[in-house]
């Protein structure tokens, strides 16, 4: 079996590093296609399947966050992002839009070819996820959108990282501890009011949900259905 994977990437130098080390090391399991700009990668995308796409995210004409979001819309193709940006506000951006790694500039080749090995394995027996519910909230993990009443509620990065966690476990107590170490790491230097400071954010772009998200005295926050007791 041989996959396809597409490389948009405007630095010629990396690129052509990327697609060497790829092609010799796969012995032909490999086929790396390649795009200079945002545009020539939207249209190889429009004219090619492929089963996974690695994506710079500052490229000439459109950005590779907006190419992930439109993907997203009809693709589930595994989407690794390598980039020169570190913020972490990019990183969760980049996993709200929807992709499945973030590989920060200057990195390892080695463990760039181990993560997209161990992300096609996955997803090749990967089935979709169905839209999660809980009460009258509605959470799609793959367009990363989230309706209250079928409207749609506009959600902040991380925001969105939180109620995924709540949703993932709705009806159980998700701590504060547990939320700083899944959304932040084990390195966060802050303190846990940093969650209750997001959370007021998301009870309030919730709107009418927002009563869904419970507080847990000293213990953190559940999420529950409308029809369920405190």
């Amino acid at each position: 079996m041989v996959f396809k994977l597409l490389l948009v990437e405007d630095d010629p130098e990396i690129k052509e590093i990327i697609s060497d080390y790829f092609t010799e090391k796969s012995d032909g399991l490999f086929e790396i296609h390649t795009a200079e700009t945002g545009n020539e990668g939207q249209i190889n995308c429009m004219y090619n399947e492929y089963d996974l796409i690695l994506l710079d995210v500052m490229l000439p004409g459109v950005d590779g966050f907006t190419i992930c979001r439109e993907l997203r819309k009809t693709s589930d193709v595994p989407i690794i992002f390598i980039t020169a940006r570190h913020s972490e506000n990019d990183r969760l951006h980049g996993y709200q839009l929807g992709c499945d790694d973030y590989v920060s500039k200057p990195f390892s080749l080695a463990e760039l070819y181990a993560k997209v090995t161990a992300l096609l394995k996955r997803s090749k027996g990967m089935v979709r996820k169905e839209i999660m519910h809980s009460g009258c909230i509605k959470l799609d993990p793959y367009r990363c959108t989230v309706y209250v009443n079928d409207e749609e509620a506009i959600l902040a990065p991380i925001e969105f990282a939180i109620l995924k966690i709540l949703m993932d476990n709705k009806g159980k107590v998700v701590s504060r501890d547990r939320l700083i170490i899944q959304i932040w790491g084990y390195d966060f230097d802050g303190n846990d009011r940093v969650v209750d400071n997001h959370i007021k954010k998301l009870r309030k772009a919730l709107g009418d949900a927002s009563s869904q998200i419970k507080t847990i005295f000293k213990k953190g926050y559940k999420l529950e259905g409308n029809n369920e007791k405190e």
